[in-house]
């Protein structure tokens, strides 16, 4: 827990200026810069330019707008994910009948077994802890319009409770644990693939050692690949979290009011826009789209 907290405060500025971004919020004009084959390109700015900007406007504790309801999501998520895992040992899924016991940990069942857990585990803590970070979003969202609707953890349950009822601390909910799961299968069974038919065949004793530390990085390899595939779904959830929720964020000229999350989906693919905040670093100006600074 308390190294989940500690990497929570570290990542979020990271994550504020990433979540402003995604809303479509770009207060500052693009610059002239170059790309990676030197072509002289419109830029849009990138994290540290955005970062001083809020510090311009709300000094360096305003990086840290979100941070209480944010943490609170981390430890109790850490805490429920543990003990999910506890009440569902991989044996407790069912597996092949006739299976051997003394059958390899790193054999397909057992993977799909110790994935299926951790499904599991994710989800839950997912389904408890996403009130808070709608909190979250929405106290970073209120930098757009100046408000100070949701100023605090406990303020703001009662906010989207009076406003919206019990579904209003799960507006993106569904995004949000298709992209998990889908992430968490694509990266586990990729990994899987690259380390039983990429790294164990035709290996040699001499290349032995060398094989089991590239296993050991397959894993975070081929979990930022599956990032990168999904993240039309995190984009997505975040949002639907602040879609018409009374923040100038959630409204035109950001966001029309969606209907629902396939709505936001398909208004997103239509505009070229499923990869917004996807990176906060040589952001080229899109063609033909304008922006509020406009």
């Amino acid at each position: 827990v308390l190294l989940g907290s500690g990497l929570t405060v570290l990542s979020q500025p990271l994550m504020y200026v990433k979540v402003l971004v995604q809303v479509g919020y770009e207060p500052l004009p693009p610059t002239l810069g170059r790309n990676i084959f030197g072509r002289q390109v419109y830029q849009l700015p990138g994290l540290f330019s955005y970062a001083k900007h809020i510090v311009k406007v709300d000094g360096r504790a305003g990086l840290f707008k979100g941070l209480a309801p944010r943490l609170c999501s981390s430890a109790i998520g850490t805490v429920v994910h543990s003990k999910v895992l506890q009440l569902f040992p991989p044996d407790s899924f069912p597996h092949q009948s006739g299976a051997s016991k003394k059958e390899p940990v790193s054999s397909l069942e057992q993977v799909l077994k110790e994935t299926s857990q951790e499904m599991v585990a994710r989800s839950a803590a997912t389904l408890i802890t996403h009130p808070f970070h709608v909190i979250t979003l929405r106290c970073m969202v209120q930098f757009i319009g100046r408000e100070t609707k949701y100023s605090g953890t406990l303020s703001a349950f009662a906010t989207i409770y009076r406003e919206e009822g019990i579904l209003g601390f799960f507006a993106g909910l569904i995004p949000r644990l298709l992209g998990d799961i889908l992430s968490l299968w694509l990266c586990n069974m990729l990994a899987y693939l690259i380390n039983t038919y990429a790294l164990e065949n035709g290996v040699g004793s001499a290349l032995v050692s060398t094989m089991t530390e590239m296993k050991s990085y397959s894993q975070a390899v081929t979990g930022f690949f599956a990032s990168m595939l999904t993240y039309p779904f995190v984009l997505v959830s975040n949002l639907m979290a602040v879609n018409n929720c009374g923040l100038a964020g959630g409204l035109l000229p950001y966001a029309p009011t969606y209907s629902s999350w396939l709505d936001c989906w398909s208004q997103l693919h239509r505009e070229g826009n499923m990869s917004r905040g996807n990176s906060l670093f040589f952001r080229k100006v899109p063609a033909g789209k304008r922006y509020v600074w406009e």
